[in-house]
């Protein structure tokens, strides 16, 4: 059996729960991230279950190491760049400065095979830890079978979604400035995520639509027009690519990892990251002009078929587990 110890809420569970829908004997042992604040809480997951490979994830893969079971660490991201630290709390920076980077650095010393979802975050990992072992990148993939475009709305109304938790590091604070810059007939829905939230304001054309769940997605980006990231970090954005699947086109923080998912002017957007009228112009720009939506759209959703099915992501990890495990 892999045994794969996630934390819920975030990327890694999304991706790590496809995996568990659709590989044998993949089983997936979800925790709570707050276990991050006392690292020994970890050992005891899935200890009583026999294993033959271990999935792990880097803040808790060395308590999870098993003697005969090869260890798979998988990042999602560098929520260590220091470029995240003014969107942290002090407790959250100075557990990243301490015991999260030690487990990272064990992490990436004692996997059998260290994998990451973009080559951006391979990047960053072996510069921080001077990692000289070759980094396997497989990147996320998105059900396009689930996630399909649909014929758009002659409403009127211009709708942007902001998907994912509420939080400093996704940049929900500038949600209001941006909103501020964009024509009243352009309106900015924004879900409550699976974590704590930051506060995010109010406006009558900011609108909360609570905690969706992943079987309700697909409807809801067929419900919008453009897709708003504007995040201070990412490692391989699940919403950016199910809204692509959806034929939406993204306005994106311009981050090393994105620019792996959006192509500049050909699929939405790329913006300085927290430059608020620069993700207000390319929002209006989209929103004045349909016909771009529908070309940045279909890019978008050739771009799925050809390089992020889901079926891709998930073979790559079968042809992984079978060659170690």
């Amino acid at each position: 059996m892999i045994l794969s110890p996630v934390p819920r809420g975030n990327g890694a569970f999304v991706v790590h729960s496809q995996l568990a829908q659709r590989l044998p004997n993949y089983q997936l042992l979800p925790y709570s991230p707050k276990r991050s604040y006392f690292p020994p809480s970890y050992y005891p997951l899935g200890r009583k279950l026999p294993a033959r490979l271990i999935h792990a994830v880097p803040e808790s893969a060395i308590f999870h190491q098993r003697k005969g079971a090869p260890l798979v660490v998988t990042a999602h991201g560098f929520t260590l760049d220091k470029a995240v630290y003014p969107y942290s709390s002090l407790l959250q920076n100075l557990h990243a400065k301490t015991d999260l980077w030690w487990l990272y650095q064990q992490a990436a010393r004692r996997a059998d095979v260290l994998t990451t979802v973009s080559h951006a975050t391979a990047e960053a990992l072996g510069e921080a830890f001077g990692i000289t072992q070759p980094i396997k990148v497989i990147y996320n993939g998105v059900d396009e079978t689930l996630f399909v475009p649909v014929e758009p709305r002659e409403d009127g109304e211009i709708r942007v979604l902001f998907s994912g938790n509420a939080k400093r590091r996704k940049g929900v604070q500038w949600l209001l400035p941006i909103l501020a810059g964009l024509d009243e007939s352009i309106s900015v829905h924004y879900t409550a995520g699976l974590q704590e939230q930051a506060a995010v304001g109010s406006h009558p054309r900011l609108r909360a639509l609570g905690r969706v769940a992943h079987s309700a997605m697909p409807k809801l980006y067929q419900s919008m027009d453009i897709l708003l990231l504007p995040s201070v970090t990412e490692g391989h954005s699940i919403a950016v690519l199910e809204a692509m699947a959806s034929g939406l086109p993204v306005v994106a923080s311009d981050l090393p990892a994105l620019r792996e998912q959006i192509v500049h002017g050909e699929g939405g957007f790329l913006c300085p990251v927290g430059d608020v009228g620069a993700f207000a112009a390319a929002i209006q720009t989209l929103a004045e002009d349909a016909a771009l939506r529908l070309r940045m759209g279909a890019f978008n959703r050739a771009q799925v078929e050809t390089r992020f099915r889901l079926t891709t992501t998930v073979a790559a990890y079968q042809a992984l587990f079978n060659e170690i495990g």
